[in-house]
């Protein structure tokens, strides 16, 4: 299973993911989020990290996501809100890797049209106000049945992401809050266990 950490703030939890063997690593770039980083943080992240990295930004027009992604040096590009499948498709064409978020039980469709083939859906929990981060799940049972690889977000932990695996066995899963002991801070054990128990066989 494809394992991403999302939302790093700092070196050591970017360690311990690394060393746990997470696949890729989310930077989030929105300014209202506890774990937003600015340019040059992200930056610093992406050029330690040896795996790809994901920049997260919210309602970012196709043109400004892929400009940001270049600054930042990530190889990937996830945008929530408005815009998403433009950016995911732009984001494709201009040689970045694409995770185009979806807000389970929002009447986004859960394959949304026109979509690039090589465009990875990423499904997490709906919410009024938040683009992910909620800490919350979502009823795993409207993905089965959905054609091609996917990634699940939304509320996973250690304690839970076997379970979803087990459930409806996506490509990938990927985590943030609940892998923290306050907003914006992760807890590197934490991280470590989440890697290994989406890898336990």
């Amino acid at each position: 299973t494809w394992v991403k950490v999302c939302g790093i703030t700092s070196a050591e939890a970017l360690d311990a993911a690394l060393e746990a063997g997470a696949d890729a690593i989310g930077l989030v770039m929105h300014p209202g989020s506890p774990r937003a980083l600015d340019v040059d943080a992200a930056a610093s992240f992406a050029d330690r990290a040896t795996v790809p990295t994901f920049i997260v930004s919210v309602d970012l027009d196709p043109d400004s996501a892929v400009a940001l992604a270049r600054r930042v040096g990530s190889a990937g590009i996830q945008n929530h809100g408005a815009h998403a499948t433009d950016v995911a498709n732009r984001a494709i064409a201009d040689g970045f890797l694409a995770l185009r978020p979806v807000p389970v039980g929002t009447g986004v469709p859960v394959r949304p049209a026109s979509l690039h083939p090589d465009v990875m859906p990423l499904y997490d929990t709906g919410h009024a106000v938040m683009h992910g981060g909620t800490g919350m799940t979502f009823d795993w049972s409207v993905l089965t049945g959905v054609e091609g690889p996917f990634v699940v977000a939304g509320g996973l932990g250690p304690d839970n992401v076997a379970d979803l695996i087990a459930a409806v066995g996506p490509f990938g899963v990927d985590a943030s809050s609940r892998l923290e002991v306050a907003p914006g801070i992760k807890d590197p054990d934490t991280i470590r266990a989440f890697v290994r128990e989406a890898r336990r066989p």
